[in-house]
């Protein structure tokens, strides 16, 4: 555990949960095995986030790109999404957690959707943490889709040229009603964005880390927390220790 406290807690955090197939081929098992250690790590994260205060996580479930990976893989993967919905979404309604699924849905049967809609309505009430989940989630097709919008209303008139601002097209995006990530995590050793939040995180402090998904816990939280707090957010200005010291 971490010697000292951080000084500052983010508000948003958002993860790109990475390293499940290497966590188990290193042990010399299936894919499905690590994903399914991924999911038990996503629960000791939410607890962990639940216990500092941070009101908003948003975690990358599964990518429009992950469609290229092996059909077996994939059909585990939406598998355990689906058993994890029946099973986990009880637990996380008792504990003040709101669900919110992000992403393009279309492309699911309609069981998993349904599973979906029915997690985000239990659960809309509650206020201890807004957990948004990124499935068949692009940061492009998020920009895309919402420059359609803008589009379509210029077409019929409903907005000007001029009116077309960072902020209009920002009202148009996925997350618009929360504040952007403070801080964006990635695990697992490789250092990307993978095409996650691509707006959002446009001044969001970042953090990579070696551990792989299925390790990550509370301590490798606590470290993430730390190095944020060590940091001085800018957004573009100076710094405020030099100007003091000018």
């Amino acid at each position: 555990m971490a010697d000292r406290e951080p000084a500052q807690l983010p508000r948003h955090v958002a993860i790109v949960m990475d390293g499940n197939g290497r966590w188990a081929l290193g042990r010399g098992k299936p894919r499905s095995f690590g994903h399914q250690a991924g999911s038990d790590a996503l629960k000791r994260t939410i607890e962990a986030v639940m216990r500092r205060g941070i009101p908003i996580l948003t975690v990358f479930a599964f990518s429009c790109e992950n469609w290229r990976r092996p059909r077996a893989e994939v059909r585990k993967l939406l598998d355990l999404f689906l058993k994890a919905l029946n099973k986990d979404v009880r637990e996380l309604d008792e504990h003040g957690v709101r669900i919110n699924f992000i992403g393009d849905r279309k492309v699911f049967n309609q069981t998993l959707r349904d599973g979906m809609a029915q997690a985000e309505q239990r659960t809309c009430g509650n206020t201890a943490l807004q957990l948004n989940v990124a499935v068949n989630y692009s940061g492009r097709s998020d920009i895309v889709a919402a420059a359609q919008r803008i589009a379509a209303a210029a077409a019929t008139g409903n907005l000007a040229a001029e009116d077309l601002t960072e902020q209009r097209l920002n009202q148009e995006l996925t997350l618009a009603h929360l504040p952007p990530p403070d801080l964006f995590i990635r695990t697992g050793g490789e250092k990307r964005l993978s095409n996650f939040l691509l707006w959002q995180i446009a001044y969001s402090e970042l953090y990579f880390c070696d551990v792989l998904w299925p390790d990550f816990g509370a301590e490798a939280l606590e470290a993430a927390l730390i190095d944020y707090a060590s940091r001085e957010r800018r957004f573009g200005g100076l710094s405020q220790i030099r100007v003091r010291s000018a």
